[in-house]
This record gives structure tokens, C-alpha cells and sequence, in this order.
């Protein structure tokens, strides 16, 4: 069996018909799905309604007590259970659950370096017997981005990361397609136009790419999970539009594919 693990991220999540769509698309793909999302604007609207101001370095969110409460309340609360509930209204089985959840993520709190990112979770493990019995019986685990460290300790973990710690574990024993569903149509060679698509990445164009700082910011990150996935036995990692994960299941022409084997493309 082919494991599909999707993750999708506040371009979608944010917008009521965006994700209705979305919805649809999953009850429809393929073989059995994983979907991961994350939230960061919905967080960030909820926690300024609070006083609670977001703070974040290079993108990346600085994750204090309150703003812990607000992510956990959100991510693992009011996002992740309105997605089970219409999955659940289309027919589809669903469960939502944290990483605390079933003990499904455990991870470690990031040390302090030269930034404090405060309760933020480096993973450390997967149980994927409980994901495995999830999909035996015919339900789609939907997971937020929120992990534990098994001493009683909630930690804010990034959504992509999450989805390629479990792609790259379930990848031990089953075959795994790992998709990554962002605001853009793929990897583009020109930021501001969505028809610059790079169809198909390997490690040599990557790298030429970040030279040239075509690919930059958070688009690294992204592409380092993808790559790191397929040295770890992922079969198959895909980015690009929510839209399109229809006819990227088909194997049409639709986003990026990553590839792991160097070779010369042109």
C-alpha cells in the first residue's frame, strides 16, 4: 500500500471555501492519507485579539508561555476539530489529534542558541503502529503541529517538519508520497510569477538555485524536509498549490517534484 502524508498551511486553512475544496480533493485521493496543517495567521489574529502580539525571527515564530496557550488552543483546538468535522460531514472518518495524542510525537524542547525560540519541539520520534492502526481501520489522522516531550511539556513544532518526520518513518516498513501544499503553483524561478514553475528538482539544481538566490527564505527549509525525506526512503515529495493535489495524485503536470539522484537535467 502507497501512504500519502499531506500537509497544508494557512493559505488554505484561512480562507472557509479554499479549504471546503481542499476537503473534497482528500475524500477523493488515493489509497490511504495522512494530513498534517499547521495555522500561523488564524494563531497570530487570535493571540492580537488577546493582547498577546506575535513575535518572529526570520520567520519563524517565538513561541513563549502565552503564546504556547494560543498556538495549542488553536492549532490543536479550533483548527484542527473544524477540519475533522468537515471531513466527518462529507462522509469522510476522521481523527484529529496532537502529537500528545496516543504519545503520536514526542519531541525535545529546542536548546537555546544564538535565539531563544522558547516552547518549540525538535522531533524525536513517530509511533507508527498508531498511525498504521488508524489507517488499517479505514480513518485519516488529521495532526496539528503541536508535539510533547513525554514529561508533561506541550512544545510548537513545525508543520513541515512533522509531515516528513512522519513520512520518513512510516517509510521503513510501507511506500510513502509526501505532498506539501503551499501558496504557490511549485518552486519558482521568478517569485512573482506563478507560470516560472521549475518542474523537477534534483540536489545539483537546488543547490545552483540557492546560489542564485532564486530559491531563498522559506522555501529552504521546505526543500531541506523534502530532500531529507528522500534520503531517508520517502518515495515520491511534491509541492505546489492545494488546488492542484488532484492532478498531482494522477501524475499530471502540476507543481515541483523533488528528486533525490543527481544527474544532469538539461
Amino acid at each position: 500500500m502507497t501512504i500519502s502524508v499531506i500537509k497544508i498551511g494557512g493559505n488554505v486553512i484561512d480562507y472557509p471555501e479554499k479549504l471546503a475544496e481542499f476537503l473534497v480533493q482528500l475524500a477523493h485521493f488515493p489509497g490511504p492519507k495522512i494530513l498534517v496543517h499547521g495555522g500561523g495567521i488564524m494563531a497570530s489574529k487570535f493571540g492580537e485579539s488577546l493582547g498577546v502580539m506575535p513575535k518572529m525571527i526570520d520567520g519563524r515564530r517565538i513561541t513563549d508561555a502565552d503564546t504556547l496557550d494560543i498556538v495549542t488552543m488553536v492549532y490543536a483546538g479550533l483548527i484542527n476539530k473544524d477540519i475533522v468535522a468537515k471531513l466527518q460531514a462529507i462522509g469522510i472518518n476522521a481523527l484529529g489529534l496532537s502529537g500528545a495524542d496516543g504519545n503520536l510525537i514526542r519531541s525535545k524542547k529546542r536548546g537555546v542558541g544564538k535565539i531563544d525560540y522558547g516552547y518549540v519541539g525538535d522531533i524525536q520520534e513517530v509511533n507508527t503502529a498508531l498511525l498504521s492502526l488508524l489507517l488499517e481501520n479505514d480513518m485519516i489522522p488529521v495532526i496539528s503541529a503541536i508535539t510533547h516531550d513525554q514529561q508533561g511539556q506541550l512544545l510548537n513544532t513545525n508543520a513541515d517538519g512533522i509531515a516528513s518526520h512522519i513520512a520518513t518513518s512510516l517509510a521503513k516498513k510501507h511506500k510513502v508520497n509526501l505532498y506539501f501544499c503551499f501558496n504557490k503553483p511549485g518552486v519558482l524561478l521568478e517569485e512573482h510569477d506563478d507560470f516560472s514553475i521549475v518542474p523537477l528538482i534534483n540536489e545539483d539544481i537546488y543547490e545552483e538555485l540557492k546560489q542564485e538566490s532564486v530559491i531563498h527564505s522559506g522555501m529552504i527549509p521546505k526543500l531541506d524536509n523534502a530532500f531529507a525525506a528522500l534520503q531517508m526512503g520517502v518515495n515520491h515529495v511534491w509541492i505546489g498549490k492545494a488546488e492542484n493535489l488532484s492532478l498531482a495524485a494522477k501524475g499530471k503536470l502540476s507543481g515541483t517534484i523533488i528528486e533525490n539522484h543527481r544527474y544532469d537535467l538539461y
